[in-house]
Formats: C-alpha cells, structure tokens, sequence
C-alpha cells in the first residue's frame, strides 16, 4: 500500500505545482493587460496561449449582465484554482497519508 499512498502523494504534488504555475501566469497576463501590451511580444503570446484554454470557458459562460466592463474571469480561475488546491490536493494528500 506504500506505492499507492507514494503515488497518490506525488500526484497531489504535481497538481498543486500545476495549479500554483497557472495561479502566476494568470497574474502576469492580467497585469500585462493593464499597460496595453505588444501582441506581436512573444512573452505576451506565450501568456495568452497558456492561459486562454482557461479563461475562455469562464467568460463564455458569464452571464452579460455580470459584465462590469472588465474581464473578471481571471479573479473566477483564482477561486477555481484556489478551491481545487485546498480540496483536491489536500484530500489526495489525506489519502495517502491513510495508506501509509
């Protein structure tokens, strides 16, 4: 059972490392927006491709009336990213540590 409480450990690990990495590149690319970047910038490309699979659904799903003018759907990722690494992470780790 120590192989399976090991696995499940290490993948509770690299979720959050997943999730910590796209926690920051959603706070860089909505910093960036602020100062009217480059597009043709490859940094800023690099942003809005790693970022865009998660924020697309998010706006396409708001309802108009929720539209304040402003893209919101970087601070509804956080919650989502926040909620998976305090429940899912954190109930993987729980799991494993029974295991052992």
């Amino acid at each position: 059972m120590f192989a399976l409480a090991n696995l499940l450990d290490t993948a509770a690990r690299i979720i959050d490392m997943v999730l910590t990495a796209f926690y920051w590149l959603i706070i860089i690319r909505a910093l960036i927006s602020w100062v009217n970047p480059d597009p043709l910038n490859p940094i800023v490309q690099f942003l809005q491709k790693v970022t865009e699979p998660v924020l697309a659904p998010i706006r396409k799903r708001l309802p108009i009336d929720f539209r304040f003018g402003f893209d919101i759907s970087p601070i509804i990722a956080f919650l989502i990213i926040m909620f998976l690494r305090y429940f899912l992470v954190k109930t993987l780790v729980d799991i494993a540590m029974r295991l052992r």
